[in-house]
């Protein structure tokens, strides 16, 4: 009974290991190739503009709309407490600290991610 435990143990902590080295050995060659010369500087650049720049205005229509959509749900809160007031501070803060970065870092990820498979998808066919 003892020993089968013991076992148990011993294997998982085994499998833990390798699993552990498996993934340091892929940020090795990550980093590894990631640094190596040569540097396509003008590629890094395209894809950063493509990235970044080009989710600009998907950020800020999907921000407008949460932060409507905030407002209507903080006012209607408020309301019972008569703190109508405190409605466009409440929001702009919510959003500038939580809100804004989560969001805005789910959908450039989601957009960038969605673009990436297309172009491979595209490549794929042609």
């Amino acid at each position: 009974m003892f020993y089968g435990f013991v076992e148990t143990i011993g294997k998982t902590l085994i499998q833990f290991t390798r699993e552990v080295g498996r993934v340091l050995s892929l940020l090795y060659n990550t980093l590894r190739h990631a640094l190596q010369p040569p540097y396509d500087i003008r590629n890094i650049f395209k894809q950063m503009v493509e990235v970044g720049v080009m989710s600009v205005p998907v950020v800020l229509i999907t921000a407008i709309f949460t932060g409507m959509v905030l407002a209507l749900q903080t006012y209607t809160g408020f309301k019972r407490f008569g703190a109508e007031s405190l409605v466009g501070s409440v929001v702009a803060l919510s959003l500038t600290r939580e809100m804004g970065p989560v969001l805005t870092g789910l959908i450039v990820a989601g957009r960038a991610g969605a673009a990436m498979a297309a172009e491979l998808g595209t490549m794929r066919v042609t």
